[in-house]
């Protein structure tokens, strides 16, 4: 080995640990910027390819002859006299790219299976648009889309954020990271309660407005674990980190139920529930309180019920007991026909008596209504209509309701 040839090969081990880049990588790039450097030189073979002995240092470029179907015919070597001059002028541009280009790939396969993730980074810049965290070896970008309303980014400052997206760019990786997703609360409880890293504590769900408040719902897999008190910790010091880190935004943390009446009733905290009815088939729950907690139920402009409905995943209707009484009320002393409403032979929708007797029409059953709305208390016959002063009069014993001529008629409730 000469003199130059070791001093290369040590400079070039010294960048690839510098760079955190493999010794053949840098290698490989040199072989093919050497080729490109020796298919300028006059003479040069129209194939040619380069090798690098990675010991000695030795660099011998072998020229090719090929046939009509690419294959080798002839092989020599080619390697100029004063190729080592040449080899260093040509093949420094493509190196450094090269370094270039491997330090980014680095940098992405670094961040590209942290999606999920919370870092933390010191504000650089920030305006209207976005602002950026440096991470240390990249940049993190921090949409306005993704900010927290209201939430103020003095540069300097350090800030937990959470990693939506990272983006392989020709500049290196874009990472692109929130202030107001929900994983960042599940991070942050992460780092602060042990029984969540090591899985003993689940988070089951999550309904955030940033800013203003928070519901998590949590779970333990150990009944001699409370889920809810790990969270809190002694004092409240684990969920004062987390508020604190969110700048002051109000964390509420429920207990878990399978059940989802129960869920529903748990997610309404602090709100007592006293009763709810699921209705599986709309989605909606009825939640029933006493009348002094319904304004704390709805909380600040509907905050409370809004966070609950996205926690359990049901649409709440929150009543008190005076309004569920009053509707109630309503109904009470009215009788309801069952039935059900179907399809005739001729394709019309009529309705037919669970008692059994004739199905009654659409246009039988709207003239039922109206005389019921009327006060009257029986619809017109159905038949022909009289002529004008000849027809039976209201009070007219002649007059038969339609509940004894085609059966009960069933009542309807107000509004459909």
């Amino acid at each position: 080995m000469t003199t130059t040839n070791f001093e290369f090969l040590d400079a070039l081990q010294q960048i690839a640990r510098d760079k955190g880049i493999a010794v053949d990588t840098l290698l490989e790039a040199l072989a093919n910027a050497l080729v490109a450097a020796y298919k300028r030189l006059p003479d040069a073979a129209e194939e040619a390819f380069v090798t690098i002995d990675s010991d000695s240092g030795e660099i011998r470029v072998y020229g090719q002859e090929l046939d009509e179907d690419g294959n080798v015919v002839r092989e020599w070597d080619d390697t100029p006299s004063d190729f080592g001059r040449i080899a260093a002028q040509a093949a420094k541009q493509v190196i450094l790219q090269r370094i270039r280009e491997a330090e980014r790939d680095l940098k992405y396969e670094e961040y590209a299976g942290r999606e999920g993730d919370i870092v933390t980074g010191i504000i650089q810049q920030s305006d209207n648009r976005y602002t950026l965290l440096d991470l240390g070896k990249v940049e993190a970008l921090l949409p306005q889309a993704e900010q927290v309303p209201y939430e103020r980014y003095d540069h300097g400052a350090r800030l937990k954020a959470y990693i939506v997206e990272v983006r392989k760019t020709t500049k290196g990786p874009q990472i692109v990271v929130s202030r107001s997703h929900p994983g960042l609360i599940k991070r942050l409880f992460e780092l602060e309660v042990p029984e969540i890293s090591n899985g003993v504590v689940e988070i089951k769900a999550c309904a955030r407005e940033p800013g203003h408040r928070t519901k998590i719902a949590v779970w333990s897999n150990d009944q001699n674990v409370d889920p809810v008190g790990a969270c809190v910790g002694a004092r409240g010091a684990r969920v004062r980190m987390v508020t604190n880190e969110l700048r002051g935004e109000k964390v509420d943390i429920v207990p878990y139920s399978d059940d989802p009446a129960e869920f529903v009733a748990r997610a309404l905290q602090p709100a007592k529930v006293k009763e709810v009815r699921l209705d599986e088939a709309t989605g909606t729950a009825t939640v029933v309180v006493h009348d002094y907690q319904l304004s704390l139920a709805i909380g600040k402009e509907g905050q409370n019920a809004r966070l609950a409905a996205r926690l359990t995943g049901w649409r709440i209707d929150i009543k008190s007991e005076t309004q569920l009484a009053d509707e109630e009320s309503a109904y009470a002393g009215e009788d309801w026909a069952e039935g059900e409403w179907v399809q005739s032979e001729s394709g019309e929708m009529v309705f037919q008596p669970a008692g059994g007797g004739e199905a009654i029409s659409m246009q039988e059953w709207e003239k039922g209504d109206l005389a019921a709305e009327d006060g009257s208390g029986a619809a017109e016959p159905v038949g022909e209509a009289e002529p004008d002063g000849a027809g039976p009069k209201a009070g007219d014993d002649t007059l038969e309701p339609v509940a004894e001529t085609a059966g009960e008629a069933p009542s309807v409730e107000a509004g459909e």
